[in-house]
């Protein structure tokens, strides 16, 4: 069958995407702090690309004759992106860095669909892990740049 592995990838996507929406609902929730007023509507807009992305990955899928992970089950026993029960004893700080971890976790797996959408011959599924990718990492960027770091989006460096 063809792009079985780009397939599995938008599938891994599906999982992930949705257990990342939630980490980004439980920092909107638990946040406090100087930087709220400012960070907590900025945790609207993440929540809305993320969810922008699993809907697009999801219909991608179903468009190759996919079946996409639908239940809460599906999603936290696929997903690679951990969990935790929310507390209010975490900082900003340590908030945004656990996001940072979450979309370089996103931004490997959509280069890891570059390549395999690639090496599969799906242009289109290919143009959009690209796409998001991009935007992934511009997150990095901006979420570092709050923490007084350099994006560090570049592998060679």
């Amino acid at each position: 069958m063809k792009f079985e592995r780009t397939k599995e990838i938008l599938n891994q996507l599906v999982a992930d995407l949705s257990q990342f929406a939630a980490v980004i609902h439980q920092t909107h929730w638990y946040m406090r702090g100087p930087e709220f007023l400012t960070l907590h509507p900025m945790m609207d807009d993440y929540m809305d690309e993320i969810n922008d992305q699993l809907d697009e990955i999801a219909e991608r899928l179903v468009a190759l004759d996919g079946s996409p992970y639908s239940t809460l089950q599906e999603f936290a026993d696929h997903t690679g992106i951990k969990d935790e029960v929310g507390t209010w004893d975490r900082s900003m700080s340590e908030r945004l860095e656990t996001l940072v971890s979450g979309y370089r976790y996103l931004a490997d797996l959509y280069q890891k669909g570059i390549d395999v959408s690639g090496e599969e011959g799906d242009d289109s599924t290919q143009d959009v892990f690209i796409a998001y990718k991009r935007d992934i990492e511009k997150n990095i960027w901006m979420i570092q740049a709050e923490l007084g770091h350099a994006p560090n989006n570049d592998p060679a460096k």
